[in-house]
């Protein structure tokens, strides 16, 4: 059957072929074409798909392990209904951390896009205020306790990133992928992560003449898959680090490893960091750890048990602001490493020397005032 005739058939005669060779086990099930992905995910995005189906397909292919082609033809019919805007900025930082969410520490990612800007690189992050496996601590949701707006508009959130007196700002998947976010309360009753887990980080809302794309991971097999992706939403440069919980901030206390391309057209590379010698970071842990005060929360219905996440997200912050007034710690590490990463992405200078950067702007108080507006 060709593609003209797959585009030919019903939504749910397509799927009802892509399940029959997706869903048939381990050893007999067949791998579908990028088109059939992309058809298929389509129908699902726009309603044409009753809920039964559109789990049976999500949770098969990541049952029997989606090909590369498989993954792009998703992300195809995602990136065809996310909402995009161009801005004339030149550098563009989009930070794309765990829409799921920190669960084992105090998250600090957040407080990267302040100390970006203020290096003169607009920075956003996007996201949703929960979602599982995790339900964890999101920039969403610390983003709304220190006060932004989390539910702005892509114009809206352009208009911030062009100030060059704020610089920064966070998009909401609810607002530039309606039809995805749809889908939180069937991909609840999934319980383990579909392939729009790995590919929703990849979201492009906003544009510049170029566009810096930073995601982290946590196990090895993702860095190529993302990279792949990346260049499939024609994200200029990209980097995969290799993150505590998955995020974009290494650990504090090893090697860290990033995957990166330099140009959509060049190989993916492989740089290996070291905190201590690069940097000076001395710490005897990964990340910032959770006070033992903090009590869990009994969840009987989700993956984990955790700490409720508002209560991540006002230690995040309280924590935050202290680094950004300059107080030396586990925070502000976790901050200088991160910044520094992506700052040597884009400028190709030593990591010493963004280092050196990044520290004096969070040294001089100016960062402190960005977080705020």
């Amino acid at each position: 059957m060709t593609d003209s005739d797959k585009q030919n058939l019903s939504s749910d005669d397509l799927m009802k072929s892509v399940i029959q060779r997706i869903a048939t086990g381990p050893e007999m099930s067949k791998d579908i074409s990028r088109e059939e992905a992309r058809l298929c995910m389509s129908s699902v995005l726009k309603g044409e798909i009753e809920e039964t189906r559109s789990a049976i397909f999500l949770i098969a292919l990541r049952m029997k392990r989606e090909t590369d082609d498989e993954c792009l033809g998703v992300h195809d019919a995602i990136k065809e209904v996310t909402k995009s805007i161009q801005i004339s900025q030149k550098d563009v930082i989009n930070i794309g951390d765990p829409y799921d969410g920190f669960t084992r520490n105090i998250p600090s990612s957040a407080f990267l896009l302040p100390v970006l800007a203020e290096l003169g690189y607009p920075t956003f992050s996007h996201g949703v205020e929960c979602i599982g496996p995790k339900f964890g601590c999101t920039h969403n949701i610390t983003f709304k306790l220190l006060g932004l707006n989390v539910g702005m508009s892509n114009e809206e959130a352009a208009e911030r990133l062009e100030n060059k007196k704020i610089g920064w700002t966070y998009l909401d998947q609810s607002q530039f992928c309606p039809e995805l976010y749809n889908l939180i309360s069937l991909r609840a009753k999934i319980i383990k992560r579909p392939v729009i887990t790995t590919i929703e980080v990849l979201a492009n809302p906003i544009v510049g003449s170029k566009t810096h794309f930073v995601t982290g991971y946590v196990h090895k097999a993702y860095p190529p898959i993302y990279l792949n992706l990346s260049r499939n939403a024609e994200f200029d440069t990209a980097m995969v680090i290799r993150g505590t919980e998955g995020g974009v901030i290494p650990s504090l206390k090893q090697n860290g490893k990033v995957h990166f391309y330099s140009s959509k057209n060049d190989k993916d590379k492989l740089c290996e960091v070291d905190p201590v010698s690069d940097l000076k970071i001395k710490q005897e842990v990964r990340a910032v750890g959770i006070p033992d005060s903090f009590s869990k929360l009994n969840r009987t219905d989700k993956i984990e048990a955790k700490i409720d996440p508002k209560k991540l997200a006002a230690e995040s912050i309280k924590l935050g602001l202290e680094a950004l007034s300059g107080k030396d710690g586990v925070m502000k590490d976790c901050i200088i490493y991160g910044a520094s990463l992506i700052l040597k992405n884009i400028t190709n200078d030593d990591l010493s020397v963004c280092g050196k950067a990044v520290k004096e702007v969070i040294e001089s108080g100016s960062c402190l005032d960005r977080i705020k507006k």
